[in-house]
This record gives C-alpha cells, structure tokens and sequence, in this order.
C-alpha cells in the first residue's frame, strides 16, 4: 500500500507562511481525490482542503482564501501552501486520499504563535 509522509511544518508567527510536502511512495496519478487535514489537540481530524486528479480544489471555510493545495502526480507529491497564518491553525496537518484513506502518516506539526 502507498505510504506517505508529510513535511514542512514547524513554527512561525502570526501572518507568516508555510509549506507543507506529502510526499508518497507510490503512484497517486490513480486516487481522484487528495486531502490535507488536521487535528488540534483534543479533537476529531478534519478535512481542510482537497484536489480531484483533474485539479479541481475545495477548501473549508476556515481556510479558505488562505491555504492553496496543488499535486504534482509525476512526482507523487501534494503540497499545502498556507498564507495568512492564524494561532487556531496550529495543529498536526495530514494528507490522506479522502475515499478510500490510505493508512495515515506521521502528520507534521505546525505551530502559529501571536
């Protein structure tokens, strides 16, 4: 099964920027649809952006504007450029295929200080 292993976190203040990697061991050219989630500290994983094979994107409320996802199937990579940070973003970021998931990553922790 495909492995994957996400990236670029780290700390940064408030309004600054990151960018994420989820870098796969095999194909993704196959899955329709990529996500990134995240889950803060006590809470339920969830989806906050998405990228059908075709580039079709969509993202959650709370980010949207903010984080851009892209995929680059020759390099079985996704990426989440996030922009505009925010404390409430801090959380562990995870990318999975949204139907069916693969098995889950490590995450990477991205902490926003004010």
């Amino acid at each position: 099964q495909v492995q994957l292993v996400e990236s670029g976190g780290g700390l940064v203040q408030a309004g600054g920027s990151l960018r994420l990697s989820c870098a796969a061991s095999g194909s993704i050219f196959s899955i329709n649809t990529m996500g990134w989630y995240r889950q803060h500290p006590g809470k339920q994983r969830e989806l906050v952006a998405r990228i059908t094979s075709r580039g079709s994107t969509n993202y959650a409320d709370s980010v949207k504007g903010r984080f851009t996802i892209s995929r680059n199937n020759a390099k079985n990579t996704v990426y989440l450029q996030m922009n505009s940070l925010k404390p409430e973003d801090t959380a562990v970021y995870y990318c999975n295929a949204v139907y069916p998931p693969l098995s889950w990553g490590q995450g990477t922790q991205v902490t926003v200080s004010s």
